[in-house]
């Protein structure tokens, strides 16, 4: 194997995400480890959870992990990657903490991090790695030898990521009434967050006005949206929107909400929409509700012809990125320079998250950064 095909100094992959319910009794327990701390009553969490009542009370998430999971040990093995792939969740089994000590004492001591987030922001980076850090605590705590974990870089514009979702649009345009796919807008569509959280994600330079979880965002969506324009001969107007808001009111998040700016393009007399999920990297609950479910039932009440676009999921293109991801990761580790692959405008993320780094209100220790009690 070549120098830039060998994945040391790491001995094992994690495959790190969010978690969710597998059944009904499932469903108030794991809104509670999502929400721990913020005094959420039960009552209120058993409203919030009636969204997984309507499917079973079964996330998709575990599942589709599970087959993201194997589409990585099976793109490993093709590839004459001899690394072993776990799976740790942050608020529902396997569990971070358990799956961490379960690589330990497997005798894994130096362990590559893949986040199912791709974008920069509190929650979509920096809270995984204080998870991380929880855990290799708890583990101390336990007199057990730490390993290593060191996160893998933001993903967002990787072509192993984009070009799937590129791919998705042309088969949702392909799929509308021929009468209105010129005509159709593209929605790119991603999770809101407060504004506060927005303008201080990615490092301090980023700071300010949306930061660089909204500027991320709109490369890829300028970057899907020239593709799809190259490769039909049709510019379609496009926008970044937002779903999935939650909290109080009085806070500002980031906006439009889809549904208001389906609202919106029925007024100004838009023949169609394409809604495009690009800051979601599986069919979890948030796009089978917020998109499949609510944005899809305002469309319908507005007569106004909508499809939704495929998230990348366990596509053999992204398991290829991770592979990528994992190898230049390993080049850089041991000093050798390697390709960093990147579409769009803002080039490949860093390696290492800089202090101040999408910042939390209430500091807490991050593993798997440049201020990592956990070196």
């Amino acid at each position: 194997m070549s120098d830039l095909r060998d994945p040391a100094p790491y001995d094992a992959l994690l495959l790190l995400s969010f978690g969710g319910p597998e059944g009904p009794d499932d469903v108030v327990p794991f809104l509670e480890n999502v929400t721990r701390g913020r005094g959420i009553p039960k009552e209120r969490l058993k409203e919030v959870g009636q969204h997984y009542f309507l499917f079973g009370g079964v996330s998709p998430i575990n599942d589709q992990n599970r087959a993201l999971l194997e589409a990585l040990r099976k793109d490993f093995a093709e590839h004459g990657l001899d690394l072993p792939v776990h799976w740790g969740n942050r608020n529902w089994a396997p569990y971070l903490t358990d799956t961490l000590r379960e690589m330990t004492e497997a005798g894994h001591r130096r362990i590559a991090v893949l986040a199912t987030s791709a974008y920069a922001s509190y929650s979509g980076c920096r809270q995984y790695r204080e998870n991380l850090a929880d855990a290799l605590a708890t583990l101390e705590a336990e007199g057990r030898q730490l390993p290593r974990v060191d996160k893998l870089r933001h993903y967002f514009n990787h072509p192993g990521f984009v070009r799937p979702m590129i791919d998705g649009v042309l088969a949702s345009l392909a799929d509308l009434p021929e009468d209105v796919r010129a005509g159709a807008h593209l929605a790119f569509t991603t999770h809101s967050i407060p504004t506060s959280a927005a303008d201080s994600s990615g490092p301090d330079t980023d700071h300010g006005d949306g930061g660089a979880y909204v500027r991320q965002h709109l490369d890829v969506a300028r970057t899907v949206a020239d593709a799809v324009a190259r490769e039909t001969g049709v510019e379609h107007p496009w926008e970044l929107v937002y779903q999935s808001r939650s909290g109080a009111p009085h806070i500002p998040w980031l906006e439009p909400d889809i549904c208001d700016h389906l609202e919106s393009l029925h007024a100004s007399g838009a023949p169609a929409v394409v809604m495009v999920p690009i800051g979601f990297v599986s069919d979890h609950m948030e796009v089978l509700y917020d998109l499949d479910t609510e944005a899809t039932a305002k469309a319908a009440e507005l007569g106004l012809p909508v499809r939704r676009s495929a998230t990348v999921g366990a596509d053999p293109r992204f398991a290829g990125a991770v592979r990528d991801l994992l190898l230049e990761r390993a080049a850089s580790e041991r000093g050798i320079p390697a390709e960093r692959c990147a579409l769009g405008a803002l080039g490949p993320s860093h390696d290492l998250c800089p202090v101040g780094c999408c910042p939390a209100r209430a500091p807490r220790p991050a593993a798997a950064g440049a201020d990592s009690p956990y070196a």
